[in-house]
């Protein structure tokens, strides 16, 4: 499954590495929120300007709708297609969903200083990091690190 080909190639020796389908059933239908799964799929001939189809399934992203915005609350992506930025891809579809829906906010989910995985999600700006003070503005990419 893409899911176990992402944890795989990208969180082996990590503490995810040994979730199951059933882990993930838990994420995704055990919540008190409203939660959507979002597939995002390769067009296939068909799909014309629309992009609509059942191409080949490349990412998705488990997404909670909250009062205020969107909040990613875990993306994958085919390992295959790391090249094609899918985490960035599916940041800004998700900044696009909450305009469109009305929310000033996209949470980003969780962040890791140093992290080389997670350095992506710094590239969005302005952002909020919740520390030992309470939630911090940050601006500049460089003084949120």
């Amino acid at each position: 499954s893409l899911f176990r080909s992402y944890l795989d190639a990208r969180h082996r020796r990590g503490g995810m590495s040994d979730m199951t389908v059933l882990d993930y059933a838990m994420m995704v239908e055990d919540t008190h929120v409203d939660t959507k799964v979002i597939e995002y799929r390769r067009r296939g001939p068909d799909t014309f300007i629309t992009g609509k189809g059942q191409g080949e399934l490349i990412a998705v992203a488990l997404t909670d709708k909250m009062a205020d915005g969107l909040s990613m609350v875990y993306s994958y992506f085919n390992p295959d297609f790391e090249e094609r930025s899918l985490g960035t891809f599916m940041i800004l579809d998700h900044i696009a969903r909450a305009r469109a829906m009305g929310l000033p906010h996209v949470y980003l989910g969780y962040w890791v200083n140093g992290s080389r995985k997670m350095n992506y999600k710094m590239r969005f700006m302005p952002q909020e990091h919740l520390g030992p003070k309470g939630w911090e503005r940050y601006t500049n990419e460089a003084v949120a690190r």
